[in-house]
């Protein structure tokens, strides 16, 4: 059935198709309770009638029970209807309570579940028992469970990516690594790394490494470095004796690093220690260098070319980022999954852990109750302001009204049994 066709009020005064449901009960439990009175009104009739016909006793009876349940279905119709409207539509006072009294009932049910559920005690107490950290281990190592949470991560993750636009998050990564460079001071961290690389001798290698190459370049390329040497001899001098000049020179460089090559303590060797030593206590404390190496760093981060690789770098992590959390044997979800289960497990049976976990639920928790309790409360007082009186009132009649119907079929029964039990007393006196 389709939401009630009348304009909804304020927002949270909508009628829906229960709604209307509800409302065809109250109207049904209103005829009935109505029914009652009407059958009561009949019988105080005939009694009365037979009364005066001289009926006999029984008709007294039945005649008291008859009139007192017409008063007790009078006087219950009169509290319920004064709830909800005015009876007759007559100005009577302390009637239409709800409609009139719609902002004070408003607050005051703000102001009790903010005393009442809203307290530090109460949602402390309510979370100590409800043991969270150990129902959360013990679903999280069941079977299936960190698969679930794998896939649902992976499904936002995959989402949050899609929404980003790439040209945005790659001018938020450039600018972000840029200005993190161009803060961070690097000649005294590379001076100071430098210097223990030294004392370390993990320099040795590198310098071993360009040595061996070095030699290997002359061995392979012996024509041309004799070409080259020749070639720069003065004009003036015979061309034999420049190439004999050219050979003599390029065995001295070849035997050259032949030596220093073959001789871990070769004078050469320690002269590039002696360098590098030098060139790290510089980069240290020399405020010469560290600005040469400062500026240096500046504009390497302004070129272009870095500039496009570190936004590239973006598109890279994308992805990669992306295909793993598609991908549900990927290691990225494999090792999700496993760490998952792996904290479940621990989770399920460390009571500490659980503890832990528990104390930090329940800090949350009073720091939100702490710092909008007035928040949460004013949403209750404000949404009720908020709706038309009217329609409030019908919404409530609606979900409440049937059940205040029996308060008249009662009111009816009681008031008929309590004049009966007046009349007999009064006889029997």
């Amino acid at each position: 059935m389709p939401e009630d066709s009348r304009p909804a009020g304020p927002p949270g005064v909508r009628y829906t198709a229960s709604d209307e449901v509800k409302r065809r009960g109250v109207r049904r439990m209103k005829a009935i309770a109505t029914g009652f009175l009407l059958v009561a009104t009949l019988v105080y009739v005939l009694t009365s009638w037979a009364v005066r016909s001289g009926a006999g006793s029984w008709a007294g009876y039945v005649q008291a029970a008859a009139e007192a349940g017409m008063v007790g279905a009078l006087a219950d119709w009169f509290a319920v209807t004064a709830l909800f409207r005015r009876p007759l539509g007559l100005p009577i006072p302390h009637t239409a309570i709800i409609p009139t009294k719609k902002d004070v009932f408003g607050r005051s049910l703000g102001q009790f579940v903010g005393e009442n559920f809203l307290s530090v005690e109460v949602v402390r107490g309510r979370l100590r028992g409800l043991g969270v950290g150990r129902r959360l281990g013990e679903w999280l190592s069941a079977p299936g469970s960190a698969e679930r949470v794998t896939r649902e991560a992976s499904a936002a993750l995959r989402g949050a990516l899609a929404v980003l636009r790439d040209e945005d998050v790659q001018a938020v990564v450039g600018e972000a690594v840029t200005r993190r460079a161009a803060e961070q001071q690097i000649a005294q961290p590379i001076g100071r790394m430098l210097g223990r690389i030294l004392d370390e001798g993990g320099h040795r290698g590198v310098v071993d490494l360009c040595v061996v190459r070095a030699h290997d370049w002359l061995v392979e390329h012996d024509e041309s470095v004799i070409r080259t040497i020749s070639e720069e001899a003065p004009g003036w001098t015979p061309r034999f004796i420049d190439h004999k000049i050219g050979e003599r020179v390029y065995r001295e460089l070849l035997r050259f690093a032949t030596d220093v090559r073959d001789d871990p303590d070769h004078a050469a060797r320690g002269a590039v220690d002696s360098f590098l030593e030098d060139f790290a206590e510089e980069l240290r404390s020399d405020p010469d260098t560290i600005a040469r190496v400062e500026q240096a760093k500046a504009d390497l981060l302004g070129r272009s070319e870095v500039q496009d690789l570190i936004a590239s770098a973006w598109s890279a992590i994308r992805g990669m980022v992306l295909d793993a959390a598609e991908d549900e044997e990927s290691q990225l979800r494999v090792r999700l999954r496993d760490g998952i289960r792996s904290f479940g497990k621990r989770l399920a049976t460390d009571q500490r852990m659980q503890a832990k976990l528990d104390g930090w639920l329940e800090d949350a928790a009073e720091y939100v109750v702490d710092t909008y309790r007035d928040e949460i409360t004013s949403l209750i007082s404000d949404t009720v302001a908020g709706w038309d009186a009217d329609e409030a009132s019908r919404k409530i009649e609606a979900n409440v009204g049937r059940d205040l119907q029996f308060i008249r079929i009662n009111g009816t029964v009681v008031g008929a049994l309590a004049g009966l039990l007046i009349h007999t007393v009064s006889a029997l006196v």
